[in-house]
């Protein structure tokens, strides 16, 4: 999955810390980082509440079972019981059977119901290009007015 990751320092300096669009967790053990959890809020129209969606979770391998993972969960949901958040969620790749295990150990649960889709690249590209015509362009507009006028 590596050749996957684009993100370089600069990017995640700038998103992160100049932006403010995700905050971070450091584990330490013996005064030396060995993991983080990267994590935004959320919204929940269910619940009509914001809830924290943890982004990465990330232990060094000669760091787990040591504590930093639970350590790292336990703080994200302190954090969103003193926001007021109404969940702590996050997505776990099928085949990761240690973290999957790890997560139900917890106390999590899978949402089986769910399906999460993703536009990037090209098909995001794509989507951002595509005319908007007729009644789905004045409802639209209505929506940018609505939110234009009460801002003022």
């Amino acid at each position: 999955m590596s050749e996957q990751v684009v993100a370089t320092p600069e990017l995640l300096e700038e998103w992160i810390f100049d932006k403010g669009r995700a905050e971070v967790l450091l584990a330490e053990q013996d005064g030396r980082p060995v993991g983080f959890a990267l994590f935004f809020h959320n919204f929940s129209t269910f619940l009509g509440r914001a809830g924290i969606y943890l982004e990465d979770l990330f232990v060094r391998p000669e760091a787990r079972g040591r504590g930093a993972g639970k350590a790292l969960l336990r703080e994200l949901a302190r954090l969103a019981l003193e926001r007021g958040c109404g969940r702590l969620e996050w997505g776990c790749l099928d085949w990761n059977a240690p973290s999957i295990a790890f997560y139900r150990a917890r106390g999590a649960v899978p949402m089986e119901d769910w399906t999460t889709y993703r536009l990037t690249g090209e098909s995001l590209r794509r989507m951002a290009g595509e005319q908007t015509g007729g009644a789905a362009r004045r409802a639209l507009l209505r929506v940018r007015g609505a939110s234009s006028e009460q801002a003022s």
